[in-house]
């Protein structure tokens, strides 16, 4: 992206958003970031600040309560008078099945994971236009959207709508000169992929981890700054004929059909 360039970041306190906030500050670019963690959202900035000496913009808040997302706007116009990029990489949700979830739990998910971003994309978009300079939204997706666990209904739900909804809205604001492109991870090394429990609530991350990564391809999980280099990118004018589609970084997980183990049984000497 160009120098002095603005991005708003939801999610921005760590995992993806950390990274991606780190990649768009050493380009220069001016950086709006959102989240609920306070404390190390006001420590990012602070970091991006004397590191890269970036222009940051810390504006905490809930992404499910309706006036922070036209907060987020606002206050991004009234700083920098203009928004490039959007990046909806913000999700919350629980672990658990359709048996135990409960409405309120399927109706935060939802809120967070899907209404914000559309609706902030709504809001994002109407500024673009009214600039007529064009610009991106990245909707960060899942590839657990079309590979699901059976644990996480609203997530899921969530992930799948959000990546329909990248096609849908890349023709609605496509003549607009405005791009909207998805990012779909797989297993990535943070937060969200090391607080799985077992009943007794016990930590059992590492060993799901080390299962999941037998059906991955490249041999491991991703890192958050893999996953950000590709979001750069998508926003960049090397990506400016890319729209409405998803893009899946997940090292080779999705089309696999069964583990690295399996393939050994059948065929030690080729895997």
């Amino acid at each position: 992206m160009e120098t002095k360039n603005v991005v708003i970041i939801t999610g921005a306190a760590g995992g993806i958003g950390r990274a991606t906030a780190v990649k768009f500050a050493e380009a220069n670019v001016q950086l709006v970031l959102s989240d609920i963690a306070e404390e190390p959202l006001q420590a990012l900035a602070v970091e991006l600040k004397n590191r890269y000496d970036a222009d940051c913009l810390p504006i905490p808040g809930d992404l499910a309560q309706t006036s922070y997302l036209e907060q987020l706007v606002t206050q991004t116009i009234q700083r920098f008078g203009r928004i490039d990029a959007l990046v909806n990489n913000a999700a919350w949700r629980t672990l658990e099945t359709l048996r135990t979830i409960n409405i309120e739990t399927w109706e935060k998910t939802l809120r967070v994971c899907l209404t914000a971003p559309v609706f902030l994309t709504k809001a994002v978009a109407q500024e673009m236009e009214n600039r007529g300079a064009g610009g991106v939204v990245i909707n960060v997706t899942s590839v657990m959207a079309a590979r699901p666990s059976g644990c996480g209904p609203a997530y899921i739900a969530a992930k799948g709508a959000l990546e329909s909804l990248t096609a849908e809205l890349a023709i609605t604001y496509g003549r607009s000169g405005i791009r909207v492109v998805g990012i779909a991870p797989g297993y990535i090394d943070t937060e969200l992929s090391n607080d799985y429990t077992d009943p007794d609530g016990e930590n059992i991350s590492t060993r799901l981890t080390a299962e999941l990564t037998d059906y991955i391809p490249s041999g491991r999980g991703g890192n958050p700054r893999e996953v950000a280099e590709a979001i750069f990118w998508l926003c960049s004018p090397q990506a400016s004929y890319i729209s409405g589609t998803t893009l899946t970084i997940d090292g080779g997980l999705k089309p696999n059909f069964n583990s690295y183990s399996t393939k050994h049984l059948q065929f030690p000497n080729e895997f």
